[in-house]
């Protein structure tokens, strides 16, 4: 009689066998890993190509299109173009994706079935128990597990999709930088041309008595400022046209890339943008990934506080042979439970509802950090319009003027060279404020477009989500 009430309950749960394989045998990994969601992104915020290259002929594509990018000078365009296909610290980042795939695909995934066996003998007396167990409990928690790992996947596609938007917004601000230090490293050069001979002149007019001692030494003083001014505007264009080499990925024979001579002009406008809170709100993708991030702890919590008592639960058929090595095995089942008598899971809740707490507050905090960052980048874009465009229209043409008024007099001899070299230190001077304007200006425009889509976040990609799921299904 035993032997029968064994039998029926057994025959059930084996029942299950292939409904579980069946929910396990699909979880499995895409063609693309993910990456569509993050190529699909960039090309719809910036309109940019991206590559992941996992292959020997994705790199060889790569190359050939960095190439022909590279052998005429580039624009701000081409320079993100670069920057999105050739930067080694994007590709892995992509890595994420995978990383995270294979997290979700472990999620849809049974653990190994069990085989335990026990063999014991006392002269002809044999003890034999065998048994094939498998995880009842992970059965019942994988679809919220899956579900749980989906919500992160989908974050991290996020996350990935911001780091892309903000390479690119660093690529456009480092090649403006790049172009603007070149430019004022022509202009110093100028000025220290002028001091130069500023400071020749006054030299030869104080050897023949003209000139005092103190004018002498003006002259001089101007000249060294001039040098110095020189040395530090080379360094400045290097480290910028450096930066950007970086973010292009570029080295050797590739980083001699040309940049076009000066920056491009002034646009006739501003954009108006009275609503750019509302923008901020509903494109930033780090809002969207905090909004996602939240709902996961959330349902992680649900799943914590279901499971807080049943760690392990183990059901599989089983046999024992008692007595005589010839003696029939009795057929049955065998259950593995663990009992919550020292850990009733409260540890485990509480640590869910903190996680989950902390993920409401810094969601709230994102939310606020992006009205005040896309209010401050909008301030700074339209100021930095405004002050380019005094420069171009009021204080450039003014000292123009100045300096051909000051050209009449010096023909009618009415004022001295050194009172037109001065002047065309300061016409030079002026000039190069206006370079710096326009690539602030520019820089600015950067910064509120990236503003707009989004803020990389310090913090790495959260695993607390699938950390937890594992921690209740027993994984």
């Amino acid at each position: 009689m035993k032997n029968h009430i064994f039998k029926r309950p057994c025959t059930r749960m084996l029942a299950l066998l292939p409904v579980a394989y069946a929910l396990a045998g699909c979880a499995t990994f895409s063609q693309e890993g993910g990456f569509n969601s993050v190529e699909q992104t960039t090309q719809a915020r910036i309109g940019k190509d991206l590559k992941w290259a996992r292959t020997d002929a994705d790199r060889d594509a790569i190359d050939q299109r960095v190439t022909e990018l590279l052998a005429k000078p580039l624009s701000v365009d081409d320079a993100v173009q670069i920057a999105l296909l050739n930067n080694q610290g994007l590709q892995a980042a992509f890595y994420e994706l995978g990383i995270s795939e294979a997290d979700l695909v472990q999620a849809g995934r049974l653990p190994n079935p069990h085989f335990s066996m026990l063999r014991a003998r006392h002269g002809d007396e044999f003890k034999i128990e065998q048994a094939f167990t498998f995880n009842v409990f992970s059965l019942i928690t994988m679809p919220q597990a899956v579900a749980i790992e989906q919500r992160r996947f989908e974050q991290v596609q996020r996350v990935i999709s911001m780091q892309t938007l903000s390479l690119a917004a660093e690529t456009r601000k480092a090649y403006y930088a790049a172009i603007a230090a070149e430019q004022t490293l022509a202009y110093m050069g100028q000025v220290r041309r002028a001091a130069e001979a500023g400071a020749e002149l006054g030299r030869r007019m104080a050897q023949v008595g003209n000139w005092s001692k103190l004018q002498q030494a003006r002259e001089q003083g101007f000249y060294a400022d001039a040098a110095l001014n020189l040395a530090r505007a080379d360094q400045a264009q290097i480290a910028a046209r450096e930066k950007l080499t970086r973010l292009l990925g570029l080295w050797g024979e590739r980083a001699q890339f040309k940049l076009p001579q000066r920056l491009p002009d002034l646009p006739k406008s501003a954009d108006d943008l009275p609503n750019v809170e509302q923008i901020a709100m509903d494109q930033r993708l780090d809002v969207q990934a905090a909004k996602l991030e939240t709902e996961a702890l959330a349902k992680n919590l649900g799943l914590t506080r279901a499971t807080r008592f049943i760690n392990v639960l183990e059901f599989g058929p089983a046999r024992v042979q008692e007595g005589l090595r010839s003696e029939p095995y009795k057929r049955g089942y065998e259950v593995s439970l663990e009992l919550p008598l020292f850990d009733w899971g409260t540890a485990k809740v509480a640590k869910a509802e903190a996680l989950y707490m902390q993920a409401v507050y810094r969601a709230a905090e994102t939310a606020i950090n992006a009205r005040s960052e896309v209010r401050e980048a909008y301030r700074g874009y339209r100021s930095g319009f405004d002050i380019a465009m005094h420069y171009r229209d009021e204080i450039v043409p003014l000292r123009k003027r100045i300096s051909e008024e000051n050209q009449l007099r010096y023909n009618g001899m009415i004022i001295g060279v050194f009172e037109l070299l001065a002047d065309a230190r300061a016409q030079i001077a002026s000039v190069n404020s206006y370079i710096e304007a326009l690539r602030d200006f520019w820089i600015a425009q950067a910064d509120l477009e990236m503003t707009l889509m989004g803020k990389p976040s310090r913090r790495a990609v959260p695993r607390t989500a699938m950390a937890g799921a594992e921690a209740s299904a027993g994984h």
